[in-house]
């Protein structure tokens, strides 16, 4: 049986399970500390939660060494 492929999320679905503003996941792209995992044509970001929750438990990371 073949896995369901990962849903992609909006950075409104992002802030809200991150706790934080969806203006904040903007500033955090803006400024390279959370990357998406595509952008659409118009400029809408999109994310998968595998690829969010590695990239904050790396940042974490990086804040405590």
């Amino acid at each position: 049986m073949e896995d369901k492929p990962e849903p992609l999320l909006t950075s409104s679905q992002v802030a809200e399970l991150v706790g934080v503003s969806r203006h904040t996941i903007a500033n955090w792209v803006r400024a390279g500390k959370l990357v998406p995992t595509l952008t659409t044509m118009g400029g809408q970001h999109r994310f998968r939660w595998s690829d969010v929750a590695r990239q904050l438990r790396e940042a974490r990371e990086r804040d405590d060494g």
